[in-house]
């Protein structure tokens, strides 16, 4: 045991797209957490939404759009889809780590294809994560109610402790 240092960190991941309310989730964590993250790995997580056979998300210019298709999507469009996903993912992750940066913490960023509420539950568990933050959009009462949110599936599945931030939180 001489010489072992010992294991006190603890590995945060802060889940972003294109809505507001995931980078007012990381401004928070970086305000609230940040000798916490900046003695700990930190970990920014974007998912690349993958396209179906029932509809089609594709990157739009600001973000991640719905085309909804009566026909099936070609393989070329399909590709052209993934491509254009993977490149807004990447894009997300390149602005986040632009906001870590300057407020002078070092992030390691990942992205991976999925269903996005799956995919950061998966997340979680391969990158071994200990606390997970999500933004929360405060939709309305019928949305919540016969679409499960992003936060609320987390906060279900996740295999570690979720910090859910509320946009109104952030502006106090």
């Amino acid at each position: 045991m001489e010489g072992e240092k010992p294991q006190f960190e603890k590995k945060v991941m802060v889940a972003i797209d294109e809505r507001d309310c995931s980078y007012h989730a990381l401004i928070w964590t970086l305000k609230h957490l940040k000798e916490s993250i900046t003695k700990s790995p930190f970990v920014i997580f974007a998912a690349q939404p993958l396209p179906n056979s029932k509809y089609h998300i594709f990157a739009a210019q600001l973000g991640f759009a719905r085309m909804y298709c009566l026909e099936s999507a070609t393989p070329d469009w399909i590709d052209f889809v993934k491509e254009q996903n993977r490149k807004v993912s990447l894009g997300l992750l390149e602005k986040a780590k632009g906001i870590c940066t300057s407020h002078g913490v070092k992030v390691e960023t990942v992205t991976e294809v999925g269903d996005p509420k799956e995919a950061i539950c998966n997340a979680v568990e391969n990158y071994k994560i200990n606390l997970l933050v999500v933004g929360d959009q405060a939709d309305g009462i019928l949305q919540r109610v016969f679409q499960e949110s992003l936060s609320s599936y987390c906060l279900k599945n996740a295999k570690c402790p979720v910090l859910v931030v509320n946009k109104n939180d952030v502006q106090q």
